[in-house]
């Protein structure tokens, strides 16, 4: 598979080769295939969203530890909850309003926003909103995501409603607040369960109602808010 290259300097200090490497053996034979999502993760440099002590593992088939506890997601994870946001090309060429609850590392943002996203991205950490803004400061497309130092469970209704919704982080519930800053008819993707384990769902926000499609399982650090897990 050759997937198109941006036209701008590669940012990282990796190779293209490793990025069409990952996409080749890890995202496309585990079902990916949205091409504005392959394309995003052959251009967008993982290594820029890693802390040095594993920065030779950025295209390894697994999570890695960033600052402060938390974690960057493994990038198959990354792709599948990019994929159930189920974006059209029209969505993306006018610029879709997408929530995401847990910025991390910025990477999922990044993805995001060299599709085409508008990104409002809630983080509770300041250290770790200050280094995905560090991040993200790193690749041209990380203009178009705004991150906000907030209570994730309660969404960021300033910029609502969104045309999609991304949480990075294992909830116990659907919280609320973001079904409510959700469209009708569009999507919100988050992993729902205990600390252990849990399930990867693709939620739809219908009129008067949810529908609710269940995916792969998965293990996220917790949530935690208002709505969420407690500290």
């Amino acid at each position: 598979m050759i997937m198109p290259l941006d036209n701008f300097p590669d940012y990282g200090i990796l190779t293209v080769k490793e990025r069409q490497s990952m996409v080749q053996t890890q995202l496309v034979p585990r079902g990916i295939k949205d091409p504005n999502v392959l394309n995003a993760f052959m251009n967008v440099p993982r290594e820029c969203f890693f802390i040095e002590e594993y920065l030779k593992n950025a295209y390894a088939d697994s999570p890695f530890p960033i600052i402060e506890n938390q974690t960057i997601s493994q990038p198959y994870m990354v792709a599948v909850m990019t994929e159930l946001l189920e974006l059209s090309d029209a969505d993306l060429s006018s610029g879709a309003k997408i929530l995401e609850i847990g910025t991390g590392a910025g990477y999922q943002a990044a993805i995001l926003a060299h599709m085409g996203c508008k990104v409002a991205s809630v983080e509770r950490i300041g250290k770790v909103a200050d280094f995905a803004i560090m991040n993200l400061k790193k690749v041209p497309y990380g203009r178009r995501v705004e991150v906000f130092v907030g209570d994730g469970t309660l969404g960021w209704p300033e910029e609502a409603p969104y045309d999609g919704i991304i949480v990075t982080a294992a909830a116990p519930k659907i919280p609320s607040a973001l079904l409510a800053q959700l469209k009708v008819d569009r999507k919100l993707v988050i992993p729902c369960g205990n600390l252990m384990i849990q399930q990867l769902l693709q939620v739809v926000k219908q009129q008067n109602d949810i529908r609710i499609n269940r995916h792969t399982g998965c293990r996220f650090v917790p949530l935690i808010g208002q709505d969420g897990f407690k500290e």
